[in-house]
């Protein structure tokens, strides 16, 4: 799987706050960050069916 880089902007409050999530998850910021993600990515796939690009549903 190839990675790709984006940028954030946050406020001191909540990326302190983020950082304080992230280390009692036992994640650093950057894997916390996926983690949400993929999470969110799952519940919208669940609630309106598989993102594709290009492929046949499976």
């Amino acid at each position: 799987m190839a990675f790709k880089s984006i940028s954030f902007r946050f406020d001191a409050e909540t990326l302190d706050k983020l950082h304080y999530v992230a280390n009692y998850e036992g994640r650093s910021v950057n894997g916390q960050i996926n983690h949400m993600v993929r999470k969110l990515i799952e519940n919208f796939e669940k609630e309106h069916g598989e993102i594709t690009f290009g492929r046949e549903k499976k």
